[in-house]
């Protein structure tokens, strides 16, 4: 399985994406530089977490303007999987991939922590090692976690069944309490909690894992 991590002058998570890729299996993990045109042949693009180009205007926000983005949106309508860690789920945003948008954290200050989610849809190629509507824990850090969308988006995602992952004690505000949504294809998912930091017993917890056997399966599923 060839995966590549997206990096942005700020990302600060990488390395700690690319332990927890091969604590899972001896993927072919290639670092790609913003300024790449180029992402076919790639069965996973992630985007790591981070603060790209230091969160300036808004998380996201320049980054979208990077030469990768045209070819990120290609292979998202090809059906490639993609997943959006914390900055890489605003970046998401941003691009049109997944919609919303994140405000500040409801009471306005940068939150480091382990929270208690809860696995609202185990039907996706990134959860199938989890069971439905069970309860995991994963470490969160962000200042700008705050999932906001309108009434008919949220909607939608409840109809579609495209919100993943649900706080049980939301920390940030997020509407309707998501920590993690699909796009309507089912290939692209953004979440802010991190589950590359949550790969070993030492760290705390080894729930982060599943989600990474979870997109490895599916690919050979789909071989």
């Amino acid at each position: 399985m060839k995966v590549a991590v997206l990096v942005f002058p700020g990302t600060t998570c990488d390395t700690d994406l690319v332990h927890a890729l091969q604590t899972v299996s001896d993927y072919e993990i290639e670092r790609v530089w913003h300024d790449s045109k180029l992402l076919a042949g790639f069965d996973l693009i992630a985007l790591p977490g981070g603060f790209s180009y230091g969160d300036y205007i808004r998380p996201g926000a320049v980054a979208a303007l990077s030469d990768c983005i045209s070819a990120l949106k290609d292979a998202a309508a090809a059906g490639v999987s993609i997943l959006g860690i914390g900055n890489g789920f605003q970046l998401l945003t941003e691009i049109g991939l997944l919609p919303g948008a994140f405000l500040r954290n409801r009471q306005m200050e940068f939150i480091c922590d382990t929270v208690q989610l809860t696995v609202t849809n185990n039907a996706t190629r990134f959860t199938t090692a989890y069971a439905q509507n069970e309860t995991i824990t994963l470490p969160i850090a962000h200042h700008t976690g705050n999932y906001y969308a309108d009434e008919n988006t949220l909607q939608k995602l409840r109809e579609q069944n495209r919100i993943v992952f649900t706080y049980q004690d939301n920390p940030n505000g997020s509407a309707a309490n998501i920590a993690g949504i699909l796009n309507e294809s089912g290939n692209v998912l953004g979440m802010m909690p991190h589950p590359e930091r949550a790969v070993e017993p030492l760290l705390g917890s080894e729930d982060g894992l599943r989600l990474f056997r979870s997109i490895l399966n599916a690919w050979r599923e789909g071989r």
